[in-house]
Formats: C-alpha cells, structure tokens, sequence
C-alpha cells in the first residue's frame, strides 16, 4: 500500500491483515434492504473500520472520519490509499441508527469474538465482569419541567382530532406554547403549590381522554412518560391538593428527553445520571467478549444473566471474577446454580441511620449462636426448610 514508515500494532493491525475477511462487501447489506435510495457507496470495510477504531479510541464522529483522512495507520486498517477523502461525519449516525434496528446490532463485537475464538486467542478459563458509568448528555429536569414538559410532548405528537379533545380539558391558560418553567412566584408556597397541583390535574385530565383509546406507537410512549412523571413526584393531601412528595422514588425519569435515563450511584459519594456499560473480558487475551447497558440505578449483578449469555450449554463454564457488587448472596446462588463458580468479595455491611450493621454481631453457626455487641448470647432458631 506504500505506507512508508507505518508501525502498525493491536487492532490497527489486526484490521489491516484482515478487514477485509471480518468486513466483506456485503457485511451491512440487510441494513438497507427497504430502503429506496439503496446503500451508500461507502465500502462495508472503511465504514466498519471506522467504527471499530473510533469506539477504541473515544472519538467523535467529526475526529474520527478526520483521522481517516490523515492518519497513515487507519488508512491501512481501513483498506484504502494514502490521501483517501474520506465521508461525512453524519453517515455515522445514519450507520448507527441502522445498526441499533437490525436483527444483530452487535455484529461489530460478535464477529471480531468469533475470529479471535477460532483462533484459539480467546481462552475459556477465566472472565472478569465489571461496569462504568455512562453520562447522559441531557439536563436532569425537576418536577415543574417534567410535567409541562411531559403535557407539550404528548400534545405535539397527537394527530390532529386528539389534539384538539386533549386541548380542551386543560385549564391552564398557558396553552403550553412554550419551553421550560412557567412563570411563578418561585418564592411564594402558595403559588408554587398552586402551580403543581394546576400541572397535575393538567396532565390527569389528557391522561383521562386518551384512555381507551388506540394510539400510535409514537403517541403510545408519550402517553406512557406522561403517566409515569404525573404521579412519580406529587400526591394529594388530605385538602385535595396535589403537592411535590419530600422523597424520590427508586425508579424515577429523570428527563422527558430520555425516559430510560435514571440517577445511579458508583459509589456512596459517586453520583451519575444515565446509564451503566457493563462488560465481560477474557483477561489472558483482554478480549471483550460481550457488552450491555442498563440504567444507572440498575444493579451490576443484575446484568451477568445477559453477559454471561454465550456460555450457556456450554461445559466447562469459566471462573467469573467481579468486584463486591457481584458478591451479594442471592448472585452467589443464582450463579452456582447456573453452573458459574463466581468469585467476588463479600459486599461490606451498611450501617443504616447508625444502627449495628451484621458485622457487630458474632455468629456461630456450629454452636447455632449469635452474640450481639453486648455479649448477650442467644440460640439460633432455624426455619423448618433449614438446618
């Protein structure tokens, strides 16, 4: 190719020898099966590449197709001459998009997995799962937001004669033309409580007229936030007056923008809005094997059932390794009964609102005693299913 003075190493190599097997012309051919325009001109291989590379080394769109054009080891992994005009950054998320809807969106990890298989570099002894915080871009909305927000989404997307019945029964004078919080005394109770209770009855007025009724699949999923974010946040007092509830639920959307977006926690002091990436690695190899995402607020343990997917039927299951959050008694259970010998620490004990945690007390399990921190002993007492 007269890449003079080219060092290549890892993936970069690894896609230069053998792009064109791992990406064959055809490779994204079921993407455009109904579409009218046909498929791009962009060969399957440099679109691939492109992608592979751009996830390795946490591109953007625009960054990642400049680096095709000037960048001598993509050009090699990527198949293609010195000085190759590469194409719009906005094909990616074309690509993507289409990806996401086919039958096998994974297809980039699955068919790089099943090469390095083949060649007997990904072992089968050892995996190790873990997961990393994944930021959503959008602002966290509070309740006020939401539900306006909520009330206009549900408006715009109705056809025409639902619109105007949804209309009708709304009795705020704002008629939701517009965007964020509507004017209010923010520093007045009273007026803030009037506002809550005003967005509610709003928001469980439309909810009452489009019950029954057969919606789209667009209309549908609005409807569906609405529902969720009317009652996630308020209750009704005793005076009939829906106020803002002093707790958060568990589940709570925390964008109208991205329903599936939650609050999570990495730690006790490591809060994040969005989603989780949960992997699962041969750690000879550093392969990774497979991938999936969950909402923040979702346990990691919660994901092992979906990463450890490929292994099922298969006999010897490897040693899977994970940190504390995999260690909770239950995932140690439902794990040896999948036939997985998990190995992971045993999650600290919680002091919650400074009570004793289960680590203050002494168990004896041969003797069938517990000891509390002041030394009182007493026998254990077995359910009948127990021994």
């Amino acid at each position: 190719m007269g890449l003079l003075g080219v060092r290549l190493r890892g993936i970069y190599r690894l896609l230069a020898d053998h792009g064109g097997v791992l990406f064959p012309e055809d490779y994204f051919a079921d993407l455009f099966l109904r579409s009218r325009k046909g498929r791009p001109t962009i060969p399957a291989r440099v679109m691939a590449t492109v992608m592979v590379l751009q996830s390795h080394e946490g591109l953007s769109d625009t960054d990642a197709v400049d680096r095709l054009g000037r960048d001598l080891a993509w050009q090699a992994a990527a198949g293609v001459h010195i000085g190759y005009e590469p194409f719009h950054s906005t094909v990616l998320v074309g690509m993507r998009n289409r990806l996401r809807a086919s039958t096998r969106p994974k297809r980039l990890l699955e068919d790089v997995v099943a090469v390095a298989r083949d060649a007997v570099v990904l072992g089968d002894r050892v995996r190790v799962v873990d997961s990393t915080p994944i930021w959503d871009a959008v602002a966290t909305q509070d309740t006020v937001t939401q539900l306006r927000s909520a009330i206009r989404k549900v408006l715009r997307v109705l056809r025409p004669d639902l619109a105007a019945a949804a209309r009708a029964v709304l009795r705020r004078d704002d008629e939701y033309a517009t965007a964020g919080k509507p004017p209010c005394d923010w520093d007045d109770p009273t007026a803030r409580d009037d506002l809550i209770d005003a967005l509610v009855r709003d928001a469980l007025a439309v909810l009452a007229v489009l019950d029954g009724v057969e919606l789209t699949v667009t209309e549908q999923d609005a409807v569906d936030v609405l529902a969720v974010v009317a009652g996630q946040d308020v209750d009704q007092n005793d005076d009939g007056v829906f106020r803002i509830v002093h707790r958060v639920a568990r589940d709570r959307v925390i964008s109208t923008v991205d329903p599936e977006a939650r609050h999570g926690h990495k730690s006790r002091n490591r809060r994040f809005d969005g989603y989780k990436g949960h992997i699962v690695a041969d750690p000879d190899s550093e392969i990774i094997e497979d991938v999936t995402v969950t909402p923040a607020n979702a346990h990691d343990q919660d994901a092992l059932a979906d990463l450890l997917a490929g292994h099922t039927g298969t006999d010897p299951k490897p040693v899977v390794f994970g940190d504390c959050a995999y260690g909770s008694g239950q995932t140690r259970a439902d794990m040896n009964d999948a036939g997985f010998d998990l190995r992971a620490r045993v999650p600290p004990a919680v002091r919650r609102d400074g009570r004793y945690s289960k680590d203050d007390f002494t168990i004896d399990l041969d003797a069938g005693t517990v000891t509390c921190p002041a030394e009182h002993t007493v026998t254990i007492r077995f359910s009948k299913n127990q021994s």
